[in-house]
């Protein structure tokens, strides 16, 4: 394991020593976590990013889409345990 140096200002250090003790930590584990955090954060938001930028560019490809009310309707239906037929995917509108 490495070691890595920061420089943290003193009130944020004092901010940080604050709320690891309420949560029972030291202030070491509480910045692996935050950190820990902020980089899972940032690789879901990348993962997501990724998929939307498919999913757009499968749109353009084939032109088709679901229209916002067929799908709100189906899900809606899904939510309440009710039967519904999937939406069929139509000619996106110029």
């Amino acid at each position: 394991m490495s070691t890595t140096t920061i420089r943290i200002d003193e009130d944020l250090k004092a901010r940080i020593a604050a709320a690891a003790q309420r949560a029972g930590k030291t202030a070491h584990a509480f910045i692996l976590d935050a950190i820990a955090q902020t980089v899972e954060q940032v690789e879901l938001d990348n993962a997501f990013h990724t998929l939307a930028d498919q999913r757009w560019a499968n749109i353009q490809a084939s032109g088709k889409t679901v229209p916002w009310d067929d799908a709100k309707a189906y899900l809606a239906a899904r939510a309440h345990g009710e039967p519904a037929r999937k939406p069929a995917a139509r000619k996106l509108a110029k």
